[in-house]
């Protein structure tokens, strides 16, 4: 006979049974959170133990002029993405931050150095202790995009931590302006040349260079200059805002 005890004795089973299984939940989401999974290749993700520790310092320079680290994305062995017609990434983000360079050169401002200005491969975690060491107020890291899909383009920006969201949006701002591509938006990961940066870094991907309109704009000597100044616009924009 089905009284109303054993019914009350059953929903009570039942609710007891689903709290263990949300805490349960709850458990696993915080193991995850905490170990900073995300799933993206260990190549360019960072490990939680290797955080600076200043990563959240807004300026650790302590001279006047103001500087900026250029980071022309692969190099060397590792050639980055390549275009429908062969040209590879690693090219394409030396030459266009050697152009960025040049341009913020021209202000007075500004002190710039680049973590390579050759064909030379250079470790992700060697990029960000140049910019470390030299207490660079900001790191700029260019790159070209890839998908297997050649219909899908656009720019899209990362930052690390919330210091670095402002130089993120600043720069993506610039860039989606000036070069015309789908705004893929500013987004945050943990990307190692990010994670290990101290000052405020972001990650520019101009465009894919798997979608061939978008590398022939980015290949092209307008293309490359609208980009470069978009990027030199997009750092003065944001140090214009800076107290």
């Amino acid at each position: 006979m089905n009284t109303p005890r054993k019914r009350n004795r059953f929903f009570r089973l039942v609710r007891f049974a689903a709290f263990l299984l949300f805490l349960a939940l709850l458990a696993g989401k915080l193991v995850s959170w905490a170990s900073g999974d995300t799933g993206l290749s260990p190549y360019l993700m960072a490990n939680p133990d290797e955080r600076p520790s200043r990563a959240t310092s807004s300026n650790a320079n302590p001279n006047q002029k103001i500087r900026i680290v250029i980071d022309p994305g692969h190099g060397g062995k590792d050639p980055g993405a390549v275009g429908k017609d062969g040209k590879m990434e690693k090219d394409y983000t030396l030459s266009l931050g050697l152009k960025a360079a040049d341009l913020l050169r021209q202000d007075s401002r500004f002190e710039i150095k680049m973590t390579r200005t050759d064909d030379t491969f250079v470790e992700l975690e060697d990029r960000a202790q140049l910019a470390n060491e030299w207490q660079a107020d900001a790191l700029i890291s260019i790159h070209g995009n890839t998908y297997k899909d050649p219909a899908v383009g656009g720019t899209e920006t990362y930052y690390r931590y919330e210091n670095g969201l402002p130089l993120a949006e600043s720069l993506h701002r610039q860039v989606v302006q000036q070069m015309g591509f789908r705004d893929r938006e500013v987004r945050e990961d943990r990307l190692k040349v990010l994670t290990l940066s101290e000052m405020p870094a972001a990650l520019v991907e101009i465009g894919y260079l798997t979608n061939p309109g978008e590398e022939a704009e980015m290949l092209g000597a307008a293309g490359q200059a609208r980009a470069a100044q978009a990027i030199a616009d997009g750092v003065r924009d944001y140090f214009n805002k800076q107290p």
